[in-house]
């Protein structure tokens, strides 16, 4: 026997399924509309034209600068399209042109009306592939959702927070605790070249290379070894990997830590010092046979690691201006008091406040080690 339907049940119905005129109605109230276009379309400008191509056009007057605008544009667009949809949207280009015509055994034509039908043709095939892949990356989506840590692990005298916020769907970014046994924890923030489904892949065989090997080294030397030769051997051209990984045994404040051509981590002192541990050789997977050092530090009670990926100091605000390291150093100092889960949640707000209404063109992640007494 079915439920009965509780009340209000055709509302809410109403409410997830609106009506297209609803849509178009609310599409027209005053909102965020023209900030959100605004934002559209500097991603077309990002997307279609490379920098060499902006900074080129950044040196134009303003009248040559929109025709050789226009024209890039044109010709990025014509490049990314398969050969059939190029030919299509070339002969609706023409028709539009043409106009009204009038030809030996046609009559008089309306070829704008013919090249508007081809271009609607265009767009919709270039919709269909969009929401095919659209499902796709949402399952890879929730995947890589379910292999994020769950839970902040607290170690006795450790205070420990992350977070990590994909720019796009999903993310190359991967921060993960490691229960390496004996009470022993590792962590890793990881940062894979690159954006999307691709990226987001080598980034869930990261995290699954180093769970299987981080537990059986018994250094960090042999870990950066291992980790360069598997994805030197399994990678993709052009594909590689930055890491930070730190391990440590609750109640205790020695810290082993490797830098695998990631940013400097930051290390605040009790005394107001600040520390950069810099990466000690290149990125993972570049280069067979390259050499990790493992480093070795002793985090004093008040002592606090700060981990970054450069989707953080690479933040840019509306006027193009990057968040850089120097402001993070300058709000380490702020971190004093407080609980890794506040420290992460002050610097987020910082760097959110700094991008204003500009979207994030790069993954942001963040970890904050704290180191208590006791």
């Amino acid at each position: 026997m079915s439920s009965p339907e509780p009340a209000g049940g055709a509302t809410a119905a109403r409410q997830k399924d609106p009506s297209l005129r609803e849509v178009v109605f609310q599409d027209l109230r005053p909102s965020d509309l023209p900030s959100n276009l605004k934002q559209d379309l500097k991603q077309l400008y990002r997307f279609y034209l490379d920098e060499e191509r902006r900074a080129q056009l950044e040196s134009m007057g303003k009248i040559r600068r929109a025709f050789k605008m226009v024209a890039w544009l044109l010709k990025s667009l014509l490049a990314k399209l398969s050969a059939g949809r190029r030919l299509a949207l070339i002969a609706a280009l023409v028709m539009a042109f043409l106009g009204e015509k009038t030809l030996p055994g046609l009559g008089r034509t309306e070829f704008r009306l013919w090249g508007f039908f081809i271009l609607l043709l265009v767009f919709m095939l270039e919709f269909k592939d969009k929401l095919l892949a659209r499902d796709e990356i949402a399952v890879a989506r929730q995947v890589q959702l379910a292999i994020l840590p769950r839970s902040h692990p607290q170690p006795a005298g450790w205070s420990l927070w992350s977070t990590m916020r994909p720019a796009n769907d999903v993310g190359a970014d991967l921060v993960d605790y490691l229960d390496l046994g004996g009470g022993r924890l590792g962590v890793a923030l990881g940062d894979v070249a690159g954006k999307g489904l691709g990226a987001a892949l080598l980034t869930a065989k990261l995290q699954a290379t180093l769970r299987a090997l981080a537990p059986a080294c018994g250094s960090l030397t042999e870990l950066g070894g291992q980790l360069n030769a598997i994805l030197h051997r399994d990678g993709i051209d052009n594909r590689f990997v930055t890491l930070f990984y730190f391990d440590f045994e609750a109640g205790l404040g020695r810290v082993r830590y490797l830098n695998a051509g990631h940013n400097p981590a930051f290390l605040l002192r009790p005394d107001g010092r600040i520390d950069s541990l810099k990466a000690t050789a290149i990125p993972l997977g570049m280069l067979p046979g390259t050499t990790y050092a493992e480093g070795v530090l002793n985090m004093e009670a008040g002592t606090t690691l700060v981990a970054y990926s450069d989707g953080l100091t690479e933040a840019r605000s509306e006027a193009g201006e990057e968040f850089g390291a120097d402001r993070l150093r300058a709000i380490l100092p702020e971190l004093r008091g407080l609980s890794a889960e506040q420290a992460v949640t002050r610097i987020i707000d910082e760097v959110s406040d700094f991008l204003g209404a500009e979207r994030p063109h790069d993954d942001l992640s963040l970890v904050v080690a704290m180191r208590q007494a006791g």
